[in-house]
């Protein structure tokens, strides 16, 4: 697992698809979050997620009272998509101590065989 920083220097950490998998096959209560923006969500979720997106993550959090030990992983369309890493940042900035980003997001899922569900 890699930390890296922006020019904003809030630090991201991030997941890789094996872990991802992990974290589903070993059914951990994980808050598993597909953030697109409506203007690029194509209707489709990685089975075991829910879409929360980007621009409601801070509402989500509140409204549900998250604790913000809770384990979050957010993910977008791919590696070229920016949306998780930001939805990661302004998890971060909010407080949220357990947040990772799979910057592989839907493309490098279906890649690598997994299913996704339309939404």
């Amino acid at each position: 697992m890699s930390t890296v920083t922006t020019a904003t220097e809030v630090p991201v950490r991030t997941i890789s698809t094996q872990e991802v998998r992990q974290l589903l096959d070993n059914q951990r209560p994980t808050q598993f979050w597909n953030v697109l923006t409506d203007e690029w969500f194509k209707g489709e979720n990685i089975v075991g997620s829910r879409r929360v997106p980007l621009d409601k993550v801070g509402n989500e959090v509140r409204t549900t009272n998250l604790p913000k030990n809770a384990e979050i992983v957010v993910y977008c369309g791919g590696p070229k998509c920016p949306q998780s890493r930001m939805a990661a940042e302004k998890l971060v900035k909010l407080g949220y101590e357990n947040v990772r980003a799979y910057e592989g997001g839907l493309e490098e899922w279906k890649a690598a065989g997994f299913a996704v569900e339309k939404a």
